[in-house]
């Protein structure tokens, strides 16, 4: 098993069949085009967990700065294949993360998750992560 960073085109679209799974509303061309603009603005990276020459799980993130809690590590996207769900390829991923952030001088990770994803609450609570404030939002249009 090796993680990677998606850091060519050919990496990126690789990605793209796992991601789809949790971010159904993604064609391929706007999944090239979101990622390689959100890399260019904002940081956005990619990275992936392959077994046997697979991708079997995905993580979107970037790191990013707050004056409420410094430098920190932004987890967007965490999704294992459907095929090869709890046989710790997210969990392998998410401890790589970790490190990542620890490389990269962050003081902790960060994510959101849907209130409907238990599943997800369980992976996430296992990790030793805590439920440490409320997101709010407001549509627009």
């Amino acid at each position: 098993m090796l993680v990677r960073l998606a850091n060519s085109d050919a990496d990126i679209q690789q990605c793209f069949a796992v991601m789809v799974q949790l971010r159904s509303h993604l064609t391929s061309a706007t999944f090239m085009t979101m990622v390689k603009r959100q890399a260019q603005q904002s940081g956005y990276r990619l990275a992936f967990l392959e077994d046997a020459d697979e991708v079997k799980a995905v993580a979107g993130f970037r790191i990013t700065e707050m004056l409420s809690k410094g430098r920190f590590l932004y987890l967007e996207d965490l999704v294992t294949d459907i095929s090869d769900r709890s046989q710790g390829y997210s969990s392998i991923l998410f401890d790589w993360l970790v490190e990542y952030a620890k490389q990269n001088d962050c003081n902790q990770l960060e994510l959101d998750c849907g209130v409907q994803r238990i599943n997800a609450h369980r992976f996430f609570f296992r990790k030793r992560m805590f439920v440490g404030s409320y997101h709010f939002s407001i549509r627009i249009q």
